[in-house]
């Protein structure tokens, strides 16, 4: 099966598991060794099979070697519950593709297979997953739970945000950060998926909704998801172009040599309190550059849960 065709002719993400897979394999094979060692569900040792003990962990192939049963024994399962939360308001469909492949993700396509990924190591470990996808509205929720069933049907929501077409509105995050907040109740390992875009007036409210989510012990990770070369740098060519805030519809004629400085310091300034803020309310800010692959996702991924339990 080619992925990229698959992925072309969707128009989204059709094998999105099977490309989540190959992006943890990936990210595995980098580090030369599993990044399951230690975890609770890791194997531990054999023992003798004792009569009237359940048949589900026996190991079939040390028997045909050895003509004697023994059962696969397995450290003690932590059972962490996570809950990935996505943004999916008008600017994360930034920038406009033709197809979605790994080499061409926008900002909800890159979230989305970034929390699939996240996804496939959780049920690998046999933790439970929920999910929250808002955008002009609470669009989605799901409490966590660890069965294969809820596991596809996530999925399938993730799929179905990458290809979704959305109107021109505003969104206003703190306001589903809040009734997301009243819904985990059970300590949990909480990601959060957005590119941070809103108006300047609801700054404050947005990281009270974000203190929000610590209550009850939880720990929150603020994946700040961008186009680092044109949302950062503003690496567009001098030719007269029309940026058009994707959020109001409002537009702007200009050329691009013309405010890069200024906006170069004012993006830098914003990004830097975003930074600062995160650190004053314990929240774990990462970078997330779409054009930067998935090893700053999952390798976080392992640090805050190794730290989480």
């Amino acid at each position: 099966m080619n992925i990229q065709q698959e992925l072309n002719k969707a128009g989204g993400f059709k094998n999105l598991e099977l490309l989540a897979k190959q992006v943890v394999e990936g990210f595995i094979a980098g580090m030369h060794k599993s990044p399951f060692h230690g975890f609770s569900a890791e194997f531990a040792e054999h023992k003798i099979y004792n009569q009237g003990e359940s048949t589900k962990h026996i190991d079939w192939k040390l028997y045909a070697k050895t003509d004697r049963l023994y059962t696969k024994r397995y450290d003690e399962e932590t059972n962490l519950r996570c809950h990935i939360i996505l943004d999916n308001s008008s600017s994360m469909h930034y920038p406009e593709t033709a197809g979605t492949t790994i080499d061409n993700l926008n900002k909800i396509a890159f979230s989305a297979l970034a929390s699939a990924s996240l996804m496939h190591i959780l049920k690998k470990q046999r933790d439970a997953v929920g999910l929250s996808i808002y955008s002009d509205d609470y669009d989605f929720y799901a409490p966590e739970k660890g069965s294969e069933r809820h596991h596809q049907m996530l999925l399938h929501k993730l799929s179905e945000a990458v290809v979704s077409k959305l109107e021109t509105k505003t969104t206003e995050t703190y306001r589903y950060l809040h009734q997301i907040a009243e819904k985990i109740h059970r300590r949990s390992l909480i990601f959060v998926f957005t590119d941070m875009f809103q108006t300047s007036e609801d700054d404050e409210k947005l990281f009270e909704a974000l203190r929000h989510l610590k209550h009850n012990k939880h720990e929150v990770v603020l994946f700040h998801v961008f186009d680092k070369s044109k949302e950062e740098a503003f690496d567009f060519d001098n030719r007269p172009k029309r940026f058009i805030d994707v959020e109001t519809g409002d537009h702007i004629n200009l050329y691009a040599d013309n405010i890069k400085e200024n906006y170069e310091k004012a993006v830098k300034d914003y990004f830097t309190d975003l930074k600062i803020k995160c650190g004053q309310y314990r929240i774990k800010y990462v970078e997330a550059d779409i054009n930067a692959g998935f090893n700053s996702i999952l390798t976080t991924y392992m640090i805050e849960r190794q730290k989480f339990i």
